[in-house]
């Protein structure tokens, strides 16, 4: 049997998921893989890229179309469930699940016209951009999904697994002397964040105050004021403030105006930090963009 496309997948994915209970995505391409009886040869088949399995990424595929229509939704980072909607749409009993029957769900339409609202978009600005342009624009395109990508692991990870990101990352940007020196530096507090003092450098010349909150609400300025309050108790006169959401307008305004140094980072600022940085992400392959020497050809 040949690999299926990601629409064969999506209905014997779906079905795995109906105990209702949570699946991981490695299972889920180990009993895929398993149901659709694949050779070890077809199991380690690449996509042209060299960079994934062909399998492993039709799967990926099927799962991203499933929780565009709502049949499933993800639990934590690498792990998904099946929704009541996934059920009723079993109980259906599908010959098969393909993008057509993916239509009669609103969401999916939704998904569907954004995606090709934004194809014809980029197409139209191709044929106004230099071969130099496109490809800073691809660029781009790719650092921002990967982005967006990272800012959903992040909010589906345990706390203490943000804690440990936030960590690896200070001392990466260089705070906080060894990372043996920053985790001790930052206590755990019970609001799924953490708060605590980091040495501002390897000597530590100084301290910074940090609070970090993983929210999907806005950080107000009633917020940033509470933790400028802290500083001033600590006789901090720098802080940062971490959050995977955003900040109110009135929180930015409050922060230009005030004595203390503080640094506001969301959810945003954080993931192009740990692109910029290499935390949570691999490089994958990376090219150089050549033109004429023309000293080279001087007679």
């Amino acid at each position: 049997m040949s690999i299926p496309d990601y629409q064969a997948v999506m209905l014997p994915l779906l079905k795995i998921l109906a105990d209702e209970q949570e699946h991981s995505f490695r299972d889920s391409i180990e009993n895929l893989a398993q149901f659709f009886k694949l050779s070890a040869e077809e199991r380690k088949e690449l996509l042209p890229s060299g960079q994934q399995k062909v399998f492993d990424n039709r799967i990926g595929w099927a799962r991203t179309y499933l929780k565009k229509a709502g049949l499933m939704e993800s639990t934590r980072r690498g792990f998904f469930k099946i929704t009541k909607l996934g059920l009723d749409a079993l109980k259906q009993n599908p010959p098969e699940i393909n993008v057509k029957f993916l239509e009669q769900y609103p969401e999916f339409i939704e998904f569907k016209q954004i995606r090709k609202e934004k194809v014809s978009s980029e197409i139209e600005e191709i044929d106004k951009q230099s071969p130099e342009d496109l490809v800073v624009a691809g660029y781009q395109k790719i650092r921002q999904e990967l982005a967006d990508e990272l800012l959903a692991q992040i909010k589906s990870c345990s706390p203490e697994f943000f804690e440990k990101l936030l960590v690896e990352l200070l001392v990466k940007m260089g705070y906080g002397g060894s990372r043996k020196d920053a985790g001790k530096a930052i206590g755990k507090t019970g609001d799924e964040g953490i708060d605590g003092i980091i040495k501002e450098d390897k000597l530590g010349l100084d301290t910074i105050y940090i609070q970090a909150k993983r929210w999907e609400n806005t950080v107000s300025r009633p917020e940033i004021q509470k933790f400028a309050g802290a500083l001033q108790g600590h006789r901090a006169k720098k802080g940062i403030f971490i959050t995977t959401s955003s900040f109110s307008k009135e929180a930015l305004d409050f922060v230009s105006k005030i004595d203390s140094k503080i640094i506001l980072i969301d959810g945003e600022h954080l993931t192009q930090l740990m692109i910029d940085y290499d935390i949570g992400v691999s490089k994958i392959a990376s090219y150089d963009i050549k033109k004429i020497d023309t000293d080279y050809f001087l007679d």
